[in-house]
């Protein structure tokens, strides 16, 4: 089984698009094929082929701080340690977690003279699966964050592993990560030893700056990038050439702008577009 990560730097340069039609073209060529959404925090790629996503067939959890008022002295030795800023003391009072913005790092209960801090799991995310989807050998597994989550690396690392699990089991030819955009901790967990990884990108200014980022990010991972430039057509594509010749990569797919794969797009029909080439 081959897997194959498809990411990029920018937003909104067509990494969920270039997944499923990169998908498409290994169904089309008789594979079969398990496509994760690892964009935990805004996952579309159910939307993009018309799916619903039913209920969650796993859930994420992550330990949480909770303050014992009892032991609590008031001695802030945890708010002046939290890296997250995640914790807030009014002068005088207890402090006050919030966990909007905690790591789960665990410092702080681990720190705490008194032992006035315990720890509570919540759910922070969860894993959808979509086998019959009438799209003959694809199956799609997607992880989506449960409310508002500072640290979707653990979201990203159980969905993956899920859908390594289901790959197995269904005998993949391939597995595709659709990662999320950027070069944060979620996008490595879904990018660390993969086979390839394709890296999407525009021609536009703001792509080639984003997409000399992600090559860079690449390399320091060991995992062999291949240049993704869609609507190919359109802008001045002078600088990504420049930058596919100093990085040695090679632009591997050029999708044109395409109406056609755009109605697709907004209609939820993209399972049946093949504009790879």
């Amino acid at each position: 089984m081959e897997t194959i990560a498809v990411t990029g730097g920018k937003g909104g340069t067509g990494k969920s698009t270039v997944s499923i039609l990169l998908a498409n073209r290994l169904r089309a060529e008789g594979g079969k094929v398990v496509l994760c959404d690892l964009d935990v925090e805004c996952p579309n790629d159910y939307l993009l082929l018309g799916l619903e996503l039913g209920r969650p067939v796993e859930k994420v959890y992550a330990q949480f701080p909770k303050l014992n008022k009892e032991k609590c002295q008031k001695c802030g030795l945890c708010v002046s340690n939290c890296r997250s800023n995640a914790i807030f003391q009014p002068a005088g009072e207890y402090p006050i977690f919030m966990h909007e913005l905690c790591a789960s790092c665990g410092l702080c209960w681990n720190i705490c003279p008194y032992g006035a801090i315990t720890v509570e799991k919540k759910i922070t995310g969860e894993i959808f699966l979509n086998e019959s989807l009438g799209l003959g050998e694809l199956v799609l597994v997607t992880g989506r964050s449960v409310g508002v989550v500072e640290e979707t690396a653990p979201i990203v690392t159980k969905t993956r592993e899920f859908a390594e699990k289901v790959a197995a089991e269904v005998g993949a030819d391939y597995l595709l990560f659709d990662t999320a955009v950027g070069m944060h901790c979620g996008v490595i967990r879904a990018l660390i030893g993969v086979d390839e990884a394709y890296a999407v990108t525009e021609p536009t200014p703001l792509g080639a700056h984003d997409l000399r980022l992600i090559l860079k990010l690449l390399e320091k991972l060991q995992v062999s990038a291949k240049i993704v430039l869609n609507q190919a057509d359109l802008g001045a594509r002078a600088e990504i050439d420049d930058i596919a010749k100093e990085r040695g990569v090679a632009i591997a797919h050029e999708i044109p702008y395409s109406k056609e794969l755009v109605e697709a797009y907004s209609r939820g029909e993209l399972a049946k577009i093949n504009l790879w080439s």
